[in-house]
């Protein structure tokens, strides 16, 4: 029941389902605008572009974490869960930005990591402070070792960037961590775990905070009991018997979120990072837990029309199926950059292609940005919420030639540098054609960018109708004027093509072939590049948009 509590800053429309048909826009706050020339994007650099961003046409903007941090995970190590990281502000410029995106009517979504916390946090430095079997352990999972002395890991669990996921601490005893070692796992068990992240949840949204983006949401209930079994992230049982991923036990947790989550008007949003087999995945994003999930369905798929199809069809009616809406994502923070995976040749291993500094295979760079609009303007047109990742929209590319002595992602550690991780999508974005950082600051940033990421500046692609920055402003346009309803209905339309009609006649059409074919009948809304295939033709790679 909603106890309608009054946030700090609302924005102007208060429709309790406007995340449902929503266009998410990401930022990963350290490298969007960085205004304290320290070379670090900041919240007062996001505040500076909120503009830019509602000029974008977004519903709302997704803060990568912002928290106080070391930095060991990119901010995915939080050592305070109710502050701002002195080094991007403070509370006071976190709420200045929320006032400024809802004055915008953009709404706010902010990271919450409930699986661990930084090794800094105060609670796990309590936990090593404390003796084996105490209260402050509890939090954790701390275990006695295998072997004779207990000189061995607990189990042969393996960490995400490689490596035991168990670190040993001086009195013997060991810690899991299924990421790096500075970050040490919860025990969600714990009831005092459970109650601190609820007050994490009310404290954010009483100050105007509209959702939230779970991380990690499949893995916080973990099968303990010994003998400890195998766990296997990549191919997860349908019966939730994993022992560290997709358990049954967690969906308990999330039902308690949903009841916090409700207790405001409107209630607030949230959205499962979980990766778990679809049919399970499902299950997080009923309306009585989170109410959406990622599906990352389209973002892992081959640039094929018969896998586009399959992947649509199936999430749309599971999506129906849980009473959610589905979700839509080509790029973020952990992956290659959708341009350029567009642009490989297919079946391209992107780690081994990084590890070349992205030299080979050759990168087909226009093949690439060609594909990358046609598939975003397609995912546009479906029903349900769309997640752009910031510079998408200026159709960068990954940064795959980072010097290794600047790498900042653990797995280039963890993996023993056999993969070199996700820097490269991670890079500070262009704002201006010149400059130390291209507009970023006035210091060189912390991660360096590419030589010519001025020609895809903002300031470069402002006004030029053809860039893409310009189809994303008018894709999000019609996109607001043209959506209703969360059903599509199918159309014949050849092999290579995806195509599907909405309400009234709107209608999507993606030839994700190379040679031209036959365009429908209709008044041309959008197209995602030039239609110069010959009359009543549709070029190879390019979505149109027919009213």
């Amino acid at each position: 029941m909603s106890s309608h509590r009054t946030p700090a800053s609302s924005p102007r429309t208060t429709d309790p389902d406007w995340w449902r048909q929503a266009v998410v826009y990401q930022v990963y706050p350290r490298s969007f605008a960085d205004t304290d020339a320290d070379g670090l994007g900041d919240i007062a650099g996001i505040t500076s572009r909120v503009p830019y961003l509602a000029s974008l046409g977004v519903d709302a903007v997704w803060l990568s974490p912002f928290t106080p941090s070391p930095l060991a995970d990119g901010g995915y190590d939080v050592a305070d869960y109710r502050d701002v990281d002195p080094r991007l502000g403070t509370l006071d410029d976190l709420d200045a930005f929320v006032r400024a995106a809802h004055e915008h009517d953009v709404r706010v979504i902010v990271d919450v990591v409930p699986n661990h916390t930084s090794d800094q946090h105060e609670w796990f430095r309590q936990a090593l402070a404390a003796e084996p079997g105490s209260p402050e352990r509890a939090r954790y999972v701390f275990r006695d070792g295998a072997g004779e002395s207990g000189e061995l890991p607990p189990s042969d669990w393996v960490s995400n960037f490689g490596g035991s996921a168990w670190t040993r601490v001086p009195d013997g005893q060991w810690y899991l961590h299924l990421f790096a070692p500075e970050q040490p796992d919860l025990d969600w068990s714990n009831p005092e775990v459970r109650a601190d992240f609820e007050h994490t949840l009310r404290f954010w949204s009483d100050r105007g905070v509209d959702g939230f983006r779970v991380d990690v949401a499949h893995g916080l209930a973990k099968d303990l009991s010994t003998p400890y079994r195998p766990s296997n992230e990549k191919a997860l049982p349908l019966d939730g018997s994993d022992p560290l991923y997709d358990r049954d036990e967690v969906h308990e947790i999330f039902a308690t979120w949903r009841s916090v989550l409700d207790e405001y008007d409107p209630p607030r949003a949230a959205i499962a990072e979980a990766w778990a087999p679809a049919p399970r995945r499902v299950l997080y994003a009923r309306p009585t837990e989170l109410g959406q999930a990622f599906n990352f369905d389209l973002l892992e798929a081959p640039y094929d029309a018969r896998a586009f199809h399959e992947i649509i069809e199936r999430n749309l009616a599971m999506s129906a199926e849980s009473g959610a809406s589905s979700t839509w994502v080509l790029s973020n923070h952990d992956v290659v950059r959708h341009a350029t995976r567009y642009g490989l040749p297919d079946g391209t291993d992107t780690d081994a292609w990084l590890l070349t500094d992205g030299t080979e295979p050759e990168l087909d760079r226009a093949r690439g940005g060609r594909r990358a609009r046609a598939a975003t303007l397609l995912i546009l047109a479906l029903p349900g919420s769309t997640y752009l990742y910031q510079g998408e929209e200026l159709g960068l590319h990954e940064a795959p030639a980072i010097p290794h002595e600047r790498l900042q992602d653990p797995k280039w550690i963890r993996s023993g540098h056999t993969v070199k991780g996700r820097d490269g999508c991670r890079v500070p974005i262009p704002w201006t054609r010149t400059g130390p950082s291209f507009g970023f600051g006035d210091v060189a940033p912390h991660l360096p960018q590419p030589e010519d990421f001025g020609d895809s500046s903002v300031e470069a692609e402002d006004g030029d109708p053809a860039s893409t920055l310009s189809l994303y402003r008018q894709a999000t346009a019609a996109r607001r004027r043209l959506q209703q309803g969360e059903e599509l209905t199918w159309l014949d339309a050849g092999d290579d093509v995806v195509a599907f009609a909405r309400h009234e006649g709107w209608r999507s059409v993606t030839n994700l072939g190379t040679s031209p074919v036959p365009l429908p009948s209709g008044s041309v809304v959008l197209a995602s590049g030039p239609l110069d295939a010959g009359e009543g033709m549709l070029p190879g790679e390019t979505t149109v948009w027919l009213g």
